[in-house]
């Protein structure tokens, strides 16, 4: 038994930035906006999730308080988590900014992934900050580091609602 490598049943890519260049404008501008949104949306459901950490401690008779140290690491987990990996396929952020995530075939990201995807950018801004941007810059569809090793692409989701309305009607 071998595995099928013939060309019919291999995905290709979805969103081609030479075929459909409207997908990928202004995505990186929005994406920095989009993270600024979400940062500020963390912070707000850590400081809730705080108070009730507190009122868990003081029943638990401190023994809660331990969790203040995995707190906003993990509401940033489940944040992104449901929320890309959710049926919208962005967070709150990229949604007011008109952007959504999906997998270079076209499919929407999973709830494992989008943490996956959070994580490798933690870890590509802690160990190449000043430089994590400039990847974007010499991508044909303005991905980071962490987009292309996961095989995920940020895009204009108005358009592409546009396009695949427009497409699946004359069909």
């Amino acid at each position: 038994m071998s595995a099928d490598t013939s060309s019919r049943s291999s995905r290709q890519d979805a969103f081609d930035p030479l075929l459909q260049p409207e997908l990928f404008e202004g995505v990186r501008s929005r994406r920095i906006f989009a993270f600024i949104i979400d940062a500020f949306v963390i912070t707000l459901l850590t400081l809730g999730a705080g108070i009730l950490v507190f009122i868990l401690g003081v029943f638990t008779l401190g023994l809660g308080f331990l969790l203040y140290a995995i707190l906003p690491v993990s509401v940033a987990l489940i944040y992104v988590a449901f929320t890309l990996g959710g049926p919208s396929a962005s967070t709150i952020g990229m949604r007011a900014m008109g952007l959504e995530m999906r997998l270079w075939y076209g499919a929407k990201p999973y709830p494992l992934l989008a943490a996956v995807h959070l994580l490798l950018f933690w870890f590509s801004i802690s160990l190449l900050t000043p430089f994590v941007l400039l990847v974007s810059l010499f991508s044909d569809r303005k991905r980071l580091l962490h987009d292309l090793i996961l095989g995920t692409v940020v895009i204009n989701s108005a358009y592409h609602r546009a396009y695949t309305s427009e497409h699946s009607a004359t069909a």
